[in-house]
């Protein structure tokens, strides 16, 4: 009964249901888990296929949560916004995490001596994962804070894609060799991490929005 009466008391302050809540937050997680081992590689921390290793089980967590989370969603009474912007904001958290796993793949199979200029981009992208996850948690209760956070996020993807450029402007001012092109790659890939980061953003600013008009 007292279950009940939280759910209720829940869907009436339109409270996201802890079980949807729970699987959002877990893909975040697991994306923020994912940035990590990307950084730690790239630093020469964990050997690559380690790095691949890790991630596969990673992102199979991610997607054992992105499958609660669309469950959960088609039976959900109540959202804290709509749930367009709650699925965009869950297909864009599944594509950073896809992203990361296909990032270290490619990593692994180039196999470039050193990848330490990678740093700073994957810095922004776990700064970008971190807001989202603090966005998320602050939906319900302060959606004003949440937009905030999820504005900090956008900032961070943004960021990625600034050093994306100056990356490529630096690879095409050299002369073009096997290892420029993989490093071309490897930053496009980040890149779009940057991107879908951005895009989970702007999930959460317009569900904030439609919600205060």
């Amino acid at each position: 009964m007292k279950g009940l009466l939280r759910r209720y008391l829940g869907l009436v302050n339109g409270r996201m249901d802890t079980g949807l809540e729970d699987a959002l937050l877990g893909q975040l997680r697991s994306a923020e888990e994912g940035a990590e081992v990307a950084a730690a590689m790239v630093e020469g921390d964990v050997p690559r296929g380690e790095a691949r290793d890790r991630m596969r089980r990673i992102e199979h967590r991610g997607d054992t949560h992105r499958g609660a989370f669309v469950e959960r969603l088609s039976e959900a009474l109540v959202t804290p916004i709509d749930r367009e912007d709650l699925f965009r904001l869950s297909r864009s958290i599944d594509d950073v995490l896809d992203t990361l796993r296909d990032f270290v793949r490619e990593s692994h199979l180039y196999r470039l001596p050193d990848q330490s200029r990678l740093t700073p981009m994957l810095a922004e992208v776990q700064a970008g994962v971190v807001a989202l996850e603090a966005a998320a948690t602050a939906l319900v209760e302060k959606p004003s804070q949440a937009a905030q956070s999820a504005l900090e996020a956008r900032k961070a993807g943004g960021a990625v894609r600034r050093l994306y450029q100056y990356e490529v402007a630096r690879v095409l001012d050299g002369e073009m060799t096997t290892e420029t092109m993989k490093e071309r790659e490897l930053v496009r890939r980040l890149e779009m991490v940057g991107q879908h980061i951005s895009d989970a953003a702007d999930a959460i600013m317009d569900g904030a929005m439609k919600r205060w008009h």
